[in-house]
């Protein structure tokens, strides 16, 4: 049912596939680019031709092998984040709801304390403290998103808690670890695939700002935010520099959202009706 409402939306198809094909070239670049995409040549800032179809940057790279390499930092980066939000976030979202109490207040007020911050402006503080490299932008923006997962999964276990399979799985003397994962996590998993889809787009953006900062990747590492960062000072006289890494960007983050809003709306019961 899922997957014949969402064939229905072209825009979410046209963003899945798209989003499809830049896995496969970033999967694809590790290997085809590994050894082009820091190779200096004497062809600086040449703009887009047909030995170089995105142009060179100012240290004479081919822009296009060190997007094609630096795609799988990118989307790598992102999925990182949402796998770590997600696995801290989710389980303490199911605990929340089942236990109720004072668990359930004293965790939400700790996510509440996280959301009150600017997201981006708490993963840079924790970035700042930590240092300057991928593993802690995914571990400080991974902790400013473990929030959301927390509550849209507290929100859909209250509903089903209450539900006569879940009375039954108690009755039969489940333990709570398997009443959790065995009964509730099935039946809530539809708005955290939902909640992953949308946060890997966000997710990809704010990494890509925090290395266009200088506090991601660092040079020669081609992450999309940082070739940004490279290309600015020549911008208004090689703008090709920027315009094809953040085409790219901008590419992804857009599939990905369609893709999202089309999985939001075909697992709404609402929207079949």
């Amino acid at each position: 049912m899922v997957w014949t409402r969402l064939k229905r939306n072209r825009a979410a198809m046209a963003g899945g596939v798209v989003f499809a094909m830049v896995l496969v070239l970033a999967v694809g670049g590790i290997f085809a680019c590994v050894g082009t995409f820091n190779l200096q040549t004497n062809d600086v800032r040449i703009s887009p031709d047909g030995a170089h179809w995105c142009g060179t940057d100012d240290l004479g790279r081919d822009i296009l092998a060190r997007i094609l390499y630096g795609a799988h930092l990118t989307l790598g980066t992102g999925l990182a984040i949402v796998l770590l939000a997600g696995l801290a976030g989710v389980p303490l979202g199911l605990a929340a709801a089942y236990a109720g109490g004072w668990f359930d207040n004293l965790s939400m007020r700790i996510m509440d304390m996280i959301l009150a911050f600017p997201s981006i402006l708490l993963a840079l503080a924790i970035v700042a403290a930590l240092g300057f490299n991928l593993t802690n932008i995914v571990f400080a923006i991974g902790l400013v998103y473990m929030p959301k997962f927390a509550r849209v999964t507290r929100s859909a276990a209250q509903v089903e808690k209450s539900l006569d399979y879940v009375r039954a799985a108690e009755a039969l003397g489940c333990g709570k670890a398997r009443i959790l994962f065995r009964h509730l996590l099935p039946n809530c998993i539809a708005p955290v695939i939902v909640m992953c889809t949308l946060s890997l787009a966000t997710a990809i953006l704010e990494a890509a700002a925090l290395s266009f900062l200088g506090l991601g990747a660092q040079p020669p590492l081609p992450e999309w935010g940082r070739m940004l960062n490279d290309g600015r000072h020549i911008f208004q006289t090689h703008p090709h520099v920027m315009v094809f890494p953040g085409l790219a960007l901008a590419l992804t983050v857009l599939s990905i959202n369609l893709l999202g809003d089309g999985l939001r709306d075909a697992f709404d019961t609402r929207m079949a009706q």
